[in-house]
């Protein structure tokens, strides 16, 4: 199955940081040129076609929408914050829909309240294209930040642009240090995208959580944003 051949994956990965981790310099969080004073965090937020969906008689992104204006609520107006989106728009060709992903607010003190204002704009369409969701966060949104960089991907399915989140983030974690990224899989079953999932959790140092109610949605952005929980979720921490 293709959830073994990640597995070998992340034992490959971690084997080989241990032994060579002096040679490439794999992931050093304390080098001397690197500003760990402050943290910014982005958002990655699933706006694919499937989020309109039922999930216990209420679609997914109105309930997506609703947890986030609580937590929005809930973030110092002093924290560096941003929003990316994927799938909100459906695109001409197969090619330009794994393209659909886009900087609604860029990562600023109070973009919390950017961030509630872009959210109820915004519409369920297109595709899933994680992988280049990160890989746009990663070399534009976080571009010339060195300090402690954090991301939130929240999706309800797993990738389907022909990439392979977790061989990304495998490959490329050496370049990005003092990165962390928490993924919230919400009512996800298939175990190779869950795989996917929790591998990008796990070399990055994250958490993954899966969430199937949207309590356990809040539970999940409650913990991974640190704030003090008023409901009960089910958390898978690595």
């Amino acid at each position: 199955m293709r959830k073994n051949f990640y597995i070998i994956v992340l034992f490959l990965f971690f084997a080989l940081n241990s032994v060579y981790a002096g040679t490439y310099d794999l992931h050093s969080p304390n080098d001397d040129d690197i500003d760990v004073s402050s943290e910014k965090t982005l958002f990655i937020l699933d706006f694919s076609s499937s989020m309109r969906e039922y999930l216990n008689k209420e679609r997914k992104v109105d309930s997506m929408l609703n947890t986030m204006r609580t937590i929005l609520q809930s973030i110092s107006p002093q924290k560096e914050v941003g929003m990316r989106v994927y799938g909100h728009r459906a695109g001409i060709t197969p090619y330009d829909s794994c393209k659909a992903s886009k900087l609604m607010v860029p990562i600023t003190k109070g973009g919390n309240y950017l961030i509630k204002q872009q959210i109820e704009k915004t519409r369920a369409l297109g595709m899933t294209p994680i992988t280049y969701s990160l890989k746009m966060a990663l070399y534009s949104d976080f571009q010339g930040f060195q300090g402690s960089k954090h991301i939130i991907l929240l999706t309800d399915g797993g990738e389907n642009c022909d990439e392979s989140p977790c061989t990304f983030m495998t490959k490329n974690l050496k370049y990005f240090p003092n990165l962390k990224i928490d993924v919230i899989a919400y009512d996800m079953q298939d175990e190779d995208d869950l795989s996917q999932l929790q591998c990008v959790a796990l070399v990055t140092k994250g958490h993954f959580y899966n969430a199937n109610t949207s309590a356990e949605l809040l539970d999940s952005l409650n913990n991974s944003l640190n704030i003090e929980k008023e409901v009960e979720g089910k958390v898978i921490m690595h």
